[in-house]
């Protein structure tokens, strides 16, 4: 009997041992994961706060305009989302038919509202130095924080 009490004594502390360290490294793995969903949380709840739309009227002849052989493209876009962003374009990412556009050659000015922000509701002039192709369909992508819009329109 005395033999039995023994094993089981030895079998009981293993199976504590086992279960503290199983215990040790589900508190460990937990710990990792709320801090990587409170680092990345931020970021995707600016991009869900973040909403724009491009209001330009594609059959118009007011988004592309060339004179002395420069070219302008200009688009509305609207703030439609709960964030309030920067008036200067910063947050801006534009591709033309599939290139980038350096933020040298664009000019980004909100047409209401304060003049250092963004707010929901108010809508900004996009203008941009591109030479474009007559005769051919073309394509605008603008990116904010991940949302991402897009405008095809053709160049007569």
């Amino acid at each position: 009997m005395a033999s039995d009490s023994v094993s089981s004594l030895i079998l009981f502390i293993a199976a504590m041992l086992v279960a503290a360290g199983v215990a040790g490294t589900l508190v460990t793995n937990v710990t990792e994961i709320s801090g990587s969903i409170d680092t990345y949380s931020g970021e995707v709840r600016e991009q869900i706060d973040t909403d724009i739309e491009i209001i330009s009227d594609p059959g118009s002849d007011a988004i592309y305009n060339e004179s002395d052989g420069n070219g302008t493209v200009s688009v509305l876009i609207k703030n439609t989302g709960q964030k309030t962003l920067a008036s200067d374009g910063s947050a801006l990412d534009v591709l033309i038919d599939g290139a980038y556009v350096s933020s040298e050659s664009a000019t980004f000015t909100v047409r209401e509202g304060s003049s250092n922000t963004w707010r929901r509701g108010e809508v900004a002039e996009l203008e941009l130095e591109q030479q474009l192709e007559p005769g051919t369909e073309h394509r605008i992508v603008v990116i904010v924080n991940g949302d991402e819009e897009t405008l095809r329109f053709y160049v007569p």
